[in-house]
């Protein structure tokens, strides 16, 4: 035999005190205008019912979820978890749920994850771009309805709204100064998606150091990957067939790094003896291989802190207009 579970509904509550509805909704809401006595009465009896507060059904009553909705490439690189991690700090002191959907570095899977917070109600979203997307539609809609958005690490500026992310350019600069200052004449760049603004720009630091340090531009120490571990492989073992190899490489990231350091071993080559290498981005795993690997540190919490600061702006300048119109 089965059982039915029926679900309690503030209809439920409000038949219990024969109050209305939208009472009840408030009460629950800490509402000014509902009393003390009211509020006691509502919150005894939800809990006496053991009713099950629904933020969504909420907010299309109130016109607000206290939740927003967070979009990361993928959950699997450190990068983006450091950066939720400063995300969902500055969210909790503010009272807020957080909403997490990967996009897998997919458009179509990106579009679904926006369709998704804005179906939930989300109060804004935080979102760093797919290595895939190039159409911003699914974002100007976010933008058009007039739900704060702000982008982190992977932005774009055709959407005209606040973002955080580093100085890649400068971090880039940095990194190929570095391996010019230790010694090295001939280094390559494994680049990513030109498409995606922060590689472009790590691309155009990587060119600049070259041409601050005297160093001619070779295309041919130039390859373009996809941005991950196998991608790294094959980019560095296209390098390592080429007539001149390189005696120092600037991955775009460190996955990237990974990869390359896997085809330079395996060629029976030493790092950073023959080729010495360095990533962007300071994942986790770079202390733990042998040699650790250099890279440039993206400070990631303290960037998702930061974007969080700026949404809660927005939601708060948002809600002095709604008052404002009242």
């Amino acid at each position: 035999m089965s059982g039915h579970i029926t679900k309690v509904t503030i209809l439920d509550i409000a038949r219990e005190l024969n109050i209305t509805a939208a009472t009840v909704s408030r009460a629950l809401n800490d509402h000014p205008g509902i009393r003390e006595s009211t509020k006691k009465a509502v919150r005894e009896t939800a809990t006496r019912l053991n009713y099950k507060h629904n933020k969504i059904a909420s907010s299309l009553r109130l016109g607000r979820s206290s939740i927003i909705g967070v979009i990361i490439p993928s959950a699997e690189i450190n990068f983006f978890g450091s950066v939720v991690h400063g995300i969902e700090k500055v969210a909790a002191e503010n009272n807020y749920t957080v909403l997490i959907y990967q996009s897998n570095e997919l458009y179509e899977h990106e579009k679904k994850g926006v369709q998704t917070f804005l179906q939930s109600r989300v109060d804004g979203v935080l979102a760093s771009i797919s290595k895939e997307t190039i159409n911003l539609d699914h974002y100007s809609e976010i933008r058009n309805r007039g739900i704060p958005l702000v982008l982190f690490d992977r932005t774009d500026d055709r959407l005209g709204v606040a973002s955080v992310e580093v100085d890649d350019f400068a971090g880039a600069f940095q990194a190929t100064s570095h391996l010019i200052d230790e010694g090295c004449r001939r280094v390559a760049h494994i680049a990513g998606q030109q498409h995606v603004n922060i590689f472009n720009l790590r691309l155009k630091g990587y060119v600049e150091a070259l041409n601050v340090h005297n160093i001619p531009l070779n295309d041919d120490l130039i390859v373009y990957g996809k941005v991950s571990i196998e991608s790294g492989r094959e980019c560095m073992n296209q390098l390592l067939s080429r007539p001149v190899i390189p005696d120092a490489v600037f991955a775009v990231e460190d996955f990237t790094a990974l990869g390359a350091i896997q085809a330079i071993k395996a060629a029976g080559l030493r790092i950073p003896e023959d080729i010495a290498i360095i990533g962007f981005a300071n994942e986790a795993f770079g202390e733990y291989i042998t040699p650790s690997l250099s890279t440039v540190n993206q400070q990631t919490v303290v960037m998702g802190e930061e974007a969080a600061r700026l949404l809660f702006e927005g939601l708060r300048r948002g809600a002095r207009r709604r008052r404002n119109w009242c």
